[in-house]
């Protein structure tokens, strides 16, 4: 590995693919961002002529189809982002022994398991998106032995579209929020995900002895969508973001249907990670308040 090797990062446009770029940029980490745009994953001779030319030290794959809903109708295209895209770059790492790390989700989980969920519990996808990043999952693990796979949940950030987005935009237009309450995980800063993610890529980098596998990463502590709402509205008052507080309603699923059934429980045990690699899990409501303030900073501009 040559010591000025980028990293190849996918999906450079998404959430975490954003915050990814932005924080190599701020560290001087040598990183090279891909939209869908500029490399569709699913296109596995683009894949190949990409990895060939950069000849990266590690991958990052960050590219997903993420429609949960739209999925269930939109199968082929979940599968080609999800399944057949993961497969492609595990193929062309393989080819040039580059490691990759591969962004998954806690939708593999059915959410029916009474507590937390770790890394050895069996998956059973309740839908198509589910479905499609658990086969994404063994596609990587068929292909490639050096691989790291991250099951993070509840994603939000500055940029993109996201749950935190939507409250603030529906809290300005309504007289109160109705929110499901009976749907308990862990919301997680994008911006985190990708601090952890660059911590991983330079172990990798300085030849570390890294454990592959699976690892789930996510924020602290668990809550509700509702919780999550509650704490949005509260913050974004406390920054003047919104006027003045509304009431945040709790309703059930059955209250709230929708195409793709989503699981009552995303909690993801996140010991293997702090064990493994000493890692800390980042605290959701500090993720917020960055997230909040930066949006707030931008509104002044």
């Amino acid at each position: 590995m040559k010591n000025n090797s980028p990293i190849l990062l996918t999906g450079a446009g998404g959430q975490v693919g954003y915050e990814l770029n932005r924080l190599a940029t701020e560290q001087g980490c040598a990183l090279t961002g891909l939209t869908r745009q500029q490399l569709d994953i699913g296109d596995a001779k683009a894949v190949n002529q990409i990895v060939t030319r950069l000849q990266p030290y590690l991958v990052i794959n960050g590219a997903a189809y993420t429609a949960v809903d739209k999925a269930e109708q939109e199968v082929e295209a979940a599968m080609r982002a999800n399944r057949q895209g993961p497969a492609n770059l595990a193929a062309a790492c393989q080819m040039h022994d580059i490691p990759l790390i591969h962004l998954s989700t806690d939708y593999v989980f059915d959410g029916k398991k009474d507590g937390a969920y770790d890394e050895g519990d069996p998956v059973a996808p309740t839908g198509v998106y589910g479905r499609s990043k658990w086969e994404g999952e063994e596609e990587v693990r068929a292909r490639l032995a050096q691989h790291l796979i991250i099951r993070v949940s509840w994603v939000f950030g500055p940029h993109g579209n996201n749950f935190v987005k939507t409250m603030l935009r529906l809290a300005a237009e309504r007289d109160e929020l109705r929110v499901v309450a009976d749907q308990h995980g862990c919301p997680t800063s994008a911006t985190h995900i990708a601090d952890a993610l660059l911590t991983l890529a330079g172990r990798i980098k300085e030849g570390s002895e890294i454990t592959w596998g699976t690892y789930h990463f996510c924020g602290m502590p668990e809550t509700t969508w509702h919780g999550f709402a509650e704490a949005i509205i509260k913050e974004a008052v406390t920054l003047n973001l919104l006027g003045h507080a509304i009431p945040v309603r709790p309703i059930t699923t059955s209250d709230y249907p929708t195409p793709a059934q989503r699981p009552q429980n995303s909690v993801l045990d996140c010991c293997r990670i702090i064990r493994t690699f000493d890692l800390k899990l980042p605290s959701w409501q500090e993720g917020l308040t960055s997230m909040l303030t930066l949006i707030k900073q931008e509104k002044r501009k």
